[in-house]
């Protein structure tokens, strides 16, 4: 029988545990919303820009054919890594290129098609990621950035966040706060407008994210995303307590959104739109 404490563990590094259980059930179909809302076709030659695991690059890639180049960019080695050996048949015709989102290593003009999915928020110099995708960008060329809307209007995170602030103390959910920190579409448009893009439009989209169960969600969340670090600042022996703890709340706060097969919430994000 399964202890309490091994329930909790998930054997990998964290690119790998990302690459393999949250690629599946929330970044790829977002890659595929996002490819296709872009509208990436035969013979583009496409910048996917803090590609991770490098979803929105392999997807692209199938699109764009043999006359076309896909470079999927990330200044994590240990998702390149993941993203170069992965077994996926077009990974041959990708680039993968370690460095920084602030000082793109390319030429002016390079790409007719600039993509970053749920990344720009994390950028420590916003402005600064916009102008250097709008300075790769050929004149004409369009660009494409998803992010998070409001962490109200996203269920799961709110609840996840909500909980760890009940159990570890105000401040504890600053990582997954984080991912909703750029939510107002002012703001964005305002940050694409000032980088030099023209034509910015901002759309929402929703999509049903699932999985097996809220244990196995939470799980994930501390394994595989930068919520690790709160279970390794304590002793092994509190760490199933604490994430019990955690998982009770949230399970309570989402049961609207159990079902005889498993987990399924709805996840928003905007995505903005721009030309060079």
């Amino acid at each position: 029988m399964t202890s309490d404490a091994e329930k909790w563990q998930l054997e990998g590094s964290a690119p790998e545990l990302y690459e393999r259980y949250l690629v599946p059930t929330v970044t790829l179909p977002w890659a595929k919303d996002l490819v296709e809302r872009v509208g990436v076709s035969r013979g583009d030659h496409v910048l996917d820009v803090a590609c991770g695991t490098g979803a929105v690059a392999r997807v692209a890639a199938r699109r764009v054919g043999e006359g076309g180049r896909v470079v999927g960019l990330d200044v994590n080695t240990g998702m390149l890594a993941i993203a170069r050996a992965g077994p996926w048949s077009e990974s041959g015709g990708i680039e993968w290129v370690e460095g920084s989102a602030l000082a793109l290593p390319f030429d002016d003009g390079q790409f007719n098609l600039v993509v970053c999915q749920l990344g720009l928020q994390f950028f420590d110099d916003r402005p600064e990621a916009l102008r250097e995708m709008r300075r790769v960008l050929a004149e004409g060329g369009r660009a494409a950035a998803s992010v998070y809307t409001s962490i109200d209007r996203n269920p799961a995170a709110q609840a996840l966040a909500e909980a760890l602030d009940r159990h570890v103390g105000e401040g504890a959910s600053r990582a997954k706060r984080g991912e909703h920190s750029l939510a107002d579409a002012d703001e964005l448009r305002e940050l694409c407008t000032a980088a030099g893009f023209a034509g910015v439009r901002i759309e929402t989209a929703m999509l049903t994210v699932r999985f097996a169960s809220v244990d196995e969600w939470v799980r994930i969340q501390f394994a595989a995303t930068p919520l690790a670090a709160l279970l390794s600042e304590r002793e092994p022996l509190h760490r199933t307590d604490f994430v019990t703890r955690v998982r009770n709340d949230v399970a309570a706060t989402l049961a609207t959104f159990v079902y005889d097969d498993g987990l399924a919430f709805p996840q928003e994000v905007q995505v903005a739109h721009a030309t060079a």
